[in-house]
């Protein structure tokens, strides 16, 4: 008897996209297109936007975070924190209430200079016990050189040794101070007409020291980088762009001189943005690592109630807030020529962009700020 065998199984038929209806096999065909294209590579991340230079109170913390947030803005350092007994502690509670977006510099109490000898290292002390209250570094206003006098009624000078316990100590918290020396080189000049920062100076004729018995804006300057060359371990943020917008090299001079300063460029983007792009451009790439953003912002409880940069006779309107943030990235992420500038009345001319690259961008922006404040930034 033969043996059983299992009967044949038919043969497997192949399917292919002929087998299917046009409709069917155009569908097929883009979800094959679709899997096989190569995917486009991400988005590069935000740049995180950590401003170095800000002014306000306790109160004005609810609007400055609404500006914060409108305008991208991460983190800021408020400049004005005071001293201890004197609204310090008030800061650093409101500080606190925004989980790290606000971070507090203290101040000095600038009349223990009228309380007799030895105020220097009464002020250090002053800046340590900041320090344990939660102050993270050290503002030095224009005050100094300008207006502030000691004991004997005598100017202080920028580099007066005895205030060097104060910057020692401050190397030795890992405080950075924030220094304004002086202000820009037209309110020495007569506030006339044919002054280029005319609207300014008659809208606010104290700042003008053109008929004032004060140290010139050179003797000012070189008292500026003799304290900043006597303290190598203490970080400088010379503010308001080296505290000499005016005169780029002498900035970048000083930089190559002096490996413990940075800059910020606070309030000063009028005046930076007047020179060659392409200029300024190699300038923040060669100290790509020591330029801070900076906005010199100041504000109150009210939306409006706030400065850009300085000021005139009327408050700000929308517009102008506008203006002053589109202009300001505009200026560091555009190569766009002949634009308005961010702060109206700090001059009547056009800027021009310098169109940073988005790894630079990324370091001035936030990075460099970030490093310097080291665990103080929470920011990520």
């Amino acid at each position: 008897m033969a043996p059983h065998r299992p009967a044949a199984r038919p043969a497997r038929r192949t399917l292919t996209l002929a087998c299917y209806p046009l409709r069917v096999r155009v569908a097929l065909a883009a979800i094959l297109c679709l899997a096989c294209a190569p995917k486009a590579a991400p988005p590069p991340p935000r740049a995180v936007k950590i401003d170095m230079h800000t002014h306000f109170g306790p109160r004005a913390v609810p609007n400055l975070l609404r500006l914060m947030d409108a305008y991208g803005i991460d983190q800021v350092v408020n400049l004005s924190g005071s001293f201890a007994g004197e609204g310090l502690e008030e800061q650093l509670a409101a500080a606190a209430a925004t989980h790290g977006r606000i971070i507090v510099f203290a101040n000095l109490d600038w009349d223990e200079a009228r309380r007799g000898p030895g105020y220097g290292a009464r002020m250090a002390a002053g800046l340590r016990h900041a320090a344990e209250l939660g102050a993270r570094g050290l503002k030095i206003p224009k005050g100094l050189g300008l207006f502030y006098r000691d004991f004997r009624g005598r100017l202080i000078a920028v580099d007066d040794p005895e205030l060097d316990p104060i910057f020692d100590a401050a190397g030795g918290l890992g405080f950075p101070v924030a220094i304004h020396v002086g202000d820009p080189v037209a309110f020495w000049r007569p506030p006339t007409p044919d002054n280029e920062r005319y609207a300014e100076l008659l809208a606010h004729p104290g700042w003008s020291f053109s008929d004032k018995d004060v140290p010139s804006w050179e003797d000012l300057h070189a008292a500026l980088e003799r304290r900043v060359a006597r303290h190598p371990r203490t970080t400088f943020i010379s503010v308001h762009f080296g505290n000499a917008a005016e005169y780029p090299d002498r900035v970048a001079a000083l930089l190559d001189r002096y490996p413990n300063l940075y800059i910020d460029t606070a309030a000063r983007i009028p005046e930076m943005g007047r020179y060659d792009a392409a200029k300024m451009h190699a300038l923040f790439l060669r100290y790509q690592d020591r330029i801070l953003f900076g906005t010199d912002l100041a504000l109150g409880q009210r939306p409006l109630d706030l400065m850009l940069g300085s000021s005139g006779d009327a408050p700000p309107t929308q517009a102008d807030v506008d203006r002053f943030f589109s202009a300001t990235w505009r200026y560091f992420e555009t190569r766009d020529r002949g634009f308005d500038h961010p702060t109206a009345i700090q001059g009547d001319w056009k800027i021009d962009g310098i169109g940073l690259p988005p790894e630079v961008l990324r370091k001035v922006y936030g990075d460099n700020a970030r490093r310097l404040l080291g665990a103080t930034s929470s920011v990520r």
